[in-house]
């Protein structure tokens, strides 16, 4: 058993995040769950996968735009309420989470593979590629994980 976390047995206040989805919709709600975990100083891991991967390609955070299906026709009014309110985009809510606190964002090397990626492809906000054993192996030890 690992007892670099805390000891035996004992969950790490740490929330990890399995980001499958990169709509702007579902990745708002990451950043601003990891900068709550940070206000609460715990320790945040972000593990993206497939189109949650796709979104943080080179230059994508900055052009994603899009919305899931289901509230596709409310799109065009929720980015012009958030503008309006001058809500920081999702990436610049995590991006200050990052700054603020312990969090890292990990790429899946699986995915990685999948879509013919290499690290420098992705924005410098990824911080390494991991496979998702070591994901789990993270994940088990914190007290929240979530899918996303």
């Amino acid at each position: 058993m690992n007892t670099v976390f805390g000891g035996v047995g004992m969950a790490v206040d740490r929330m990890s995040f399995v980001v499958f989805n990169g709509t702007v919709d579902k990745l708002f709600p990451v950043a601003i769950m990891a900068s709550g975990g940070v206000a609460m100083n715990m320790e945040v891991r972000i593990f993206l996968t497939f189109w949650g991967l796709d979104a943080f390609r080179q230059g994508q955070p900055q052009r994603n735009f899009k919305i899931s299906k289901d509230y596709e026709e409310m799109g065009p009014a929720m980015m012009q309420m958030l503008a309006e309110k001058k809500v920081p985009s999702w990436y610049d809510t995590l991006k200050t989470a990052k700054e603020l606190g312990d969090v890292k964002v990990y790429a899946c090397g699986m995915t990685m593979d999948l879509f013919g990626l290499k690290k420098e492809d992705l924005d410098p906000i990824v911080d390494e590629v991991v496979g998702v054993g070591e994901f789990v192996e993270m994940a088990k030890e914190g007290k929240i994980t979530l899918f996303i």
